[in-house]
Order: C-alpha cells, then sequence, then structure tokens
C-alpha cells in the first residue's frame, strides 16, 4: 500500500486513474469542490473507489469545516458556519456552543457519509491570535486552549456519532503563523514555552486516531525545517510533548511553503516521520512519482491506519438532520441575540 492520500481531477475516474489507484493502492483520497456536483454523482464517485479496493473501510476525505472552507457546496448541499460562530457564543454561554458545535458536525456528518466519505479533515485546533494569517482566521474556534480543545472535542464527537473519522489539525499548531502556508513558508519565533499554549488543545485530544501536520517553522524546536519535515518536531513535540501516537497526515505536499519536487518532498516527510503524504491536486505524473518514490507503506504505519479505520462506524441513531441544524440555529441565535 503507498503511504500516500491522492487527488480525483474530475467528476468521475479517468480509465488512467483507476488503473494506476488498482496499482498504486493509495491509503486513500481527497475530494475537492470539482468532484462533486450532486448526490447521485458523488456518491458513484465514492462507490467507484472502494470498488477498486474491494473494501469498505477506506479513508475517502474531504475539507468540509463550513464558511469559506467547504467542497460540497449549496444549493446542493446545506451551508454550515465558520468556527468562528461557535467560538463568539462560547463567550457567552460556553454549554451552548458546546452543544452547537456538536450538532452541527453530526448534521455534516451525516450528510459526508451519505455520500460515502468517511473522513473531514475537521476540525482546526489552531489557537488564534491578534497576528493570526487570515488563512486560520474565522475558521478558528478561539484564542483560548480549553476552549478550543472543548470545541474541538464536540466537533469530533459529533463527526463521530455519524460515523466520520474528524481530524486534529494544524498540529503543532497554525496559530502564530503570519503568512499563508499555501503561498510562502512560515517562521514562528516564540519560545518553547510559549509554544506550550500552543500544543495544549492537540495534548488533550492526542488519543484521537488522525492528525494533520502544519508546514511552519518553529525556530525554537527546528530552525531549519518546517514541521511536515522535521524529525525533532514530530518525534519530540508531536510525539512526545503532544503525545500523539495516531495517524499523522501531512498537510497538502503541494502548498509553496515547500521546496524541491513533490517527490523530493514526500520522501522528506515520510522520513520525517510523518505516516501518510496527502497530495491534492490530482497531477498523475506527481502521483505516479510519489508511488514509485516512496515505497510501500511501514507495519506501524499500517497499524495507525487500521485504527482510523476501526474509526470509521455507521452512524448512531438519533435525531434527523433537520432537527439537527434548527437546534443548532437556536443556539447561535443566543449569540445574535445578544450582539443585537
Amino acid at each position: 500500500m503507498t503511504p500516500a492520500i491522492f487527488g480525483i481531477s474530475g467528476l468521475d475516474l479517468t480509465a488512467e486513474e483507476h488503473a494506476f489507484f488498482k496499482d498504486a493502492d493509495p491509503a486513500g483520497y481527497i475530494l475537492f469542490a470539482r468532484n462533486c456536483d450532486n448526490r447521485d454523482q458523488l456518491r458513484k464517485l465514492t462507490d467507484d473507489l472502494r470498488a477498486i479496493h474491494g473494501r469498505d473501510r477506506l479513508i475517502i476525505s474531504i475539507d468540509q469545516e463550513g464558511g469559506r472552507v467547504v467542497r460540497m457546496k449549496p444549493p446542493e448541499w446545506q451551508r454550515y458556519p465558520a468556527g468562528e460562530a461557535f467560538a463568539r457564543l462560547w463567550d457567552i454561554a460556553p454549554a451552548s456552543a458546546i452543544e452547537a458545535a456538536r450538532v452541527n458536525a453530526e448534521a455534516m456528518g451525516r450528510e459526508l457519509a451519505e455520500m460515502g466519505i468517511t473522513v473531514d479533515y475537521h476540525a482546526p485546533f489552531d489557537v488564534r491570535r491578534p497576528e493570526t494569517d487570515d488563512v486560520i482566521g474565522d475558521r478558528a474556534l478561539g484564542s483560548e486552549p480549553m476552549q478550543v480543545a472543548a470545541l474541538g472535542r464536540a466537533v469530533l464527537d459529533g463527526m463521530g456519532r455519524a460515523g466520520i473519522v474528524g481530524c486534529l489539525k494544524h498540529m503543532p499548531g497554525h496559530g502564530r503563523a503570519t503568512c499563508d502556508s499555501h503561498k510562502e513558508l512560515p517562521h514562528v519565533a516564540a519560545s518553547d514555552v510559549e509554544l506550550a499554549i500552543d500544543i495544549e488543545p492537540f495534548r488533550t485530544l492526542a488519543a484521537h486516531p488522525l492528525a494533520m501536520s502544519a508546514h511552519i517553522v518553529f525556530e525554537a524546536w527546528d530552525a531549519e525545517n518546517p514541521a511536515t519535515l522535521s524529525k525533532t518536531v514530530i518525534s519530540e513535540i508531536v510525539r512526545g510533548k503532544i503525545g500523539f501516537d495516531g495517524l499523522l497526515l501531512s498537510d497538502d505536499i503541494d502548498m509553496e511553503a515547500l521546496d524541491g519536487t513533490i517527490a523530493e518532498r514526500s520522501v522528506r516527510a515520510l522520513a520525517a516521520g510523518c505516516d501518510i503524504v496527502l497530495n491534492c491536486w490530482a497531477k498523475m505524473d506527481d502521483q505516479i512519482a510519489i508511488a514509485e518514490r516512496c515505497g510501500s507503506m511501514n507495519a506501524k504505519t499500517r497499524e495507525r491506519l487500521e485504527r482510523v479505520h476501526a474509526a470509521m462506524c455507521d452512524a448512531q441513531d438519533g435525531t434527523d438532520t433537520e432537527a439537527l441544524l434548527a437546534k443548532r440555529d437556536a443556539l447561535l441565535a443566543i449569540a445574535e441575540g445578544r450582539a443585537a
């Protein structure tokens, strides 16, 4: 099995993609708006991906947070608020904010599950600061570690009730970055003591089976390499101080924060300690190069992947989606009423 998650070019698998995916046997797939047109089309696509591998438990993933980070878009699918909506409610009624985040995530998860999706790269556990770049911005669940952990746990719990595995991102924290790692490499000069704030939400949820790395240089830990490519950060901070022993994905290996060819970046990420390389843009030459250069998944990564598979389950019986959304809206209205 190739230790990579690959993208798909369009609404249907091409013959070339089908043949390559069958041969390379990647750990899973990631979907974008280019893959999501309508319910029948998307369900057929995810069914076709499963048919390649002959198994139901497969990472078929997406970035569906709400707000501006959505791949399955209205009006075909529901509209969901960004994390900031729950952070505002927390300032007035923390327990209501937790419940609103949970039911919102469960409703979202049920919609994903209906489409055959098993993993959502949600929620961001990044602690927001005054200088936080807008790439995180209103996606953040708050500016206090306890708040971020509590609301993030609610998101993971809601997703889990729908049978979807959520993700801790961007480990060990994107909140101090003052530029967008899609475009350039952020450097963070905070001390090890200061960074304890950033890693605290991840420490609280370290038992979760899935996380994603950050393409950020933390000068206190490794002044030369971004976390994704740093043996020191992954071994001493992610696996050590945070205590995370689940499946660690790289953030998108195509992002401009990193240099070198896509295959070179992928090899470096795996050598640093990432379990899986995330490659989003469905460029066949890059995907072939990753499969050729990165070899087969090691035994430890397979064991961690199995834990992610084990967390995929049928939705729990409970309130229907419309009732979940109505409850969320009633809770969020508390903050709107206070603002008015």
